[in-house]
């Protein structure tokens, strides 16, 4: 029987030269898992995981640590398992299929969300931000760590870059690094540590995240899906043109306030 949800090996390939759904060098991640593999989690979610590099590196760096990944994209899943299948990891780690908002997975030692906050709350960005914050600080054990991968502002942007973005793009859509630091800090969170992506990174993700499209129509120019490939990829290189250097992600590693116990 066919599985109608696998990719079609005639269709453009997608982000089979990315590692990271993100714009995240080899350098920053060895220095992330090595922070937070040092406060031996036992336990690690993974929200809106993709396929999960992250979360399989944390475990290959903390024996014993079990992890759950939880996402909507049946593709990114399948690549996910098959990855800690090859790494001898299958038997530490579940990938599931299914929404964050409300999820009862937690808490968990260590909780990963990065660049998708968006999946823990029914809210539209940038609306979304305040509540995908609470829901964090609920997941994660005291003593535990969040990773937040959360763009922001580098500075205001103006009229004619937010015209090249993504439709709709407004100034509200982001914080600058200030106030997200600020909403981190409101919904019960110390910030252990802030680091950003630097430029080099935006361009490998960026370029990354095309690249195997662009040869492929390159040698397709012919095919039916062609007209198609090629409307989407010049459309994200415009906007990635306009948001170039404006946009930021940060890496925030946030220490949850412990609460205090309930009176008795």
């Amino acid at each position: 029987m066919t599985d109608a949800s696998a990719p079609d090996a005639d269709a453009p390939p997608r982000l089979g030269r990315l590692v990271f759904h993100g714009p995240l060098s080899e350098r920053r991640a060895g220095d992330l898992v090595r922070r937070l593999a040092a406060g031996a989690p036992r336990t690690v979610l993974d929200l809106g995981c993709g396929w999960g590099e992250l979360l399989l590196r944390v475990l290959e760096a903390v024996p014993g640590a079990r992890g759950v990944g939880v996402d909507l994209n049946a593709e990114d899943l399948r690549r996910g398992r098959r990855a800690a299948g090859e790494r001898g990891l299958a038997d530490r780690v579940a990938f599931v299929e299914e929404s964050a908002v409300g999820t009862r997975r937690g808490p968990a030692d260590l909780v990963l969300c990065v660049g998708s906050s968006q999946a823990l709350s029914t809210q539209q960005p940038p609306a979304h931000l305040g509540e995908a914050l609470g829901e964090l600080r609920r997941l994660v054990a005291d003593g535990g760590r969040v990773l937040l991968g959360e763009g922001f502002w580098e500075r205001p942007p103006t009229a004619r870059e937010l015209a090249g973005m993504w439709p709709g793009a407004s100034a509200d859509d982001h914080p600058d690094l200030s106030r997200l630091l600020d909403l981190a800090v409101e919904a019960g969170f110390r910030p252990e540590w802030v680091e950003t992506a630097d430029r080099d990174e935006w361009d490998a993700f960026e370029s990354g995240y095309q690249a195997d499209a662009e040869v492929w129509l390159a040698t397709h120019p012919g095919h039916p899906l062609a007209a198609a490939t090629r409307e989407r990829l010049d459309r994200h290189r415009h906007q990635w043109m306009h948001y170039r250097g404006v946009l930021g992600l940060a890496y925030l590693t946030l220490v949850p306030v412990t609460r205090a116990p309930a009176a008795p």
